[in-house]
């Protein structure tokens, strides 16, 4: 079995600028900042009369209402959020990055110790218009929310939540990727009990970045597992810089860089060299294993 090095990557404000949704709203006539400010004031209403609501999701429940009939996203189909994401525009050398993390795979170093290199997408945003992307191609796998329709090919208007997480059930999307659910086995699950050395991606050999606080969760379980973190910040957004330090002089993060991914910026190399990093302790490690097994049959 090989081992597997990878880049877990958010996506809301990490690879893109804003929201995945934004380009949907403005083709339908909403306003995505009324949307999401309609968004919250329904969940505080909701919270005051003693039912919890989940702040990451609940946003899925509004586009439904907005989906019903006269609604400004009636007829929303699947079909029409993956167009939606063809059209997204992301952070400057967010796709050649994915892309030259993929290209590793083709360094003899690697090939010959068969060390592979991919990328995840985790979200809490919408599957379908990541799906859509430009991105997707460079992608193992996504993580995010999923509507279903009524009629059985899954063609008609969006009706339902199929699928959704928060930014703590985005930690049992890492756990799905370190046994490999859904890609190299549908025989385990996520409560199946594997020790690390057998996992198809060990946490050790993970790298996350994300935009913020809302991500703590997953920043401290590959923290915890000896795996690299790191958070960016959009350019030229203090806030946004100030929240992210606050996370490295805690200790939620192993790094921060600006959101922009091109050869000679901070974020590019730093996530390469980490990948290397990782990708030669497991060369070095296997070393010391097979110099301690020594021999099998004396030399004459």
């Amino acid at each position: 079995m090989p081992d597997v090095i990878a880049t877990v990557w958010d996506f809301d404000q990490t690879l893109i600028p804003g929201n995945m949704q934004e380009p949907l709203f403005k083709k339908r006539g909403i306003n995505p900042s009324k949307f999401w400010k309609e968004c919250n004031e329904l969940i505080k209403k909701i919270n005051e009369k003693g039912v919890e609501a989940n702040p990451d999701t609940y946003y899925l429940n509004l586009m439904l209402r907005y989906a019903k009939e006269g609604g400004p996203l009636e007829g929303l189909t699947n079909k029409e959020l993956e167009e939606t994401g063809r059209g997204l525009l992301f952070h400057n050398g967010a796709l050649d990055l994915f892309k030259r993390i993929v290209e590793l795979n083709n360094e003899p170093k690697y090939a010959e110790n068969d060390i592979h290199f991919e990328n995840y997408i985790v979200s809490t945003g919408l599957k379908r218009i990541i799906k859509g992307s430009p991105i997707y191609r460079y992608t193992k796998k996504i993580w995010g929310a999923e509507f279903s329709s009524h009629d059985e090919e899954q063609e008609g208007p969006i009706s339902e939540i199929a699928y959704s997480l928060d930014n703590t059930t985005k930690t049992r999307a890492l756990f799905e990727i370190s046994k490999g659910i859904g890609i190299s086995s549908d025989q385990i699950d996520v409560n199946t009990v594997m020790p690390e050395e057998l996992r198809r991606v060990r946490f050790c050999n993970m790298v996350y970045v994300a935009d913020g606080p809302s991500d703590v969760p997953a920043f401290s379980l590959i923290n915890q597992k000896k795996g690299a973190t790191l958070a960016v910040y959009p350019r030229g957004d203090a806030e946004a810089l100030a929240k992210v330090e606050k996370l490295r002089s805690d200790g939620r993060v192993q790094m921060i860089a600006e959101a922009n991914y091109e050869p000679n910026s901070t974020a590019h190399l730093w996530i390469i060299n980490k990948l290397r990093s990782q990708a030669n302790q497991v060369i070095k490690d296997r070393q010391e294993t097979f110099n301690k097994l020594g021999r099998g049959t004396p030399p004459h």
